[in-house]
């Protein structure tokens, strides 16, 4: 499953196999991120490399609401902003995962955490 999957990255290449794999989840199950894709002439079945995979522009955290289709938003994350600013918003489902995700990437980065609190 690819939740799992994302944890498991050994190599680059199983990096790019999974990020194709996430590109392709999105595509097929974003409306937001799959017109932004038609929009810029993206198709799918082009994209072969991390290097042909678009990104999304910060700015539509702003002004779209990006969660994949089938999916609620368990919790919602907002940016700071100044009086009358657009705040972005980012969605999460699934906030085992998010924890899980920030977590290995600190351990993998710092060590443990428990050196640290």
């Amino acid at each position: 499953m690819l939740e799992q999957d994302i944890f498991a990255i050994s190599s680059s290449e199983e990096f790019t196999e999974t990020a194709l794999q996430v590109f392709q989840f999105q595509y097929h199950n974003n409306r937001v991120y799959r017109e932004f894709c038609r929009h810029m002439k993206v198709r799918p079945e082009a994209v072969r490399s991390v290097t042909d995979i678009p990104f999304l522009p910060i700015q539509f955290f702003k002004t779209h609401r990006i969660i994949s289709e089938g999916y609620s938003p368990h919790v919602t994350f907002t940016s700071s902003g100044t009086t009358g600013a657009t705040v972005s918003s980012h969605y999460v489902a699934d906030t085992q995962l998010y924890e899980t995700s920030f977590t290995k990437a600190f351990h993998d980065t710092y060590g443990e955490i428990s050196q640290y609190a």
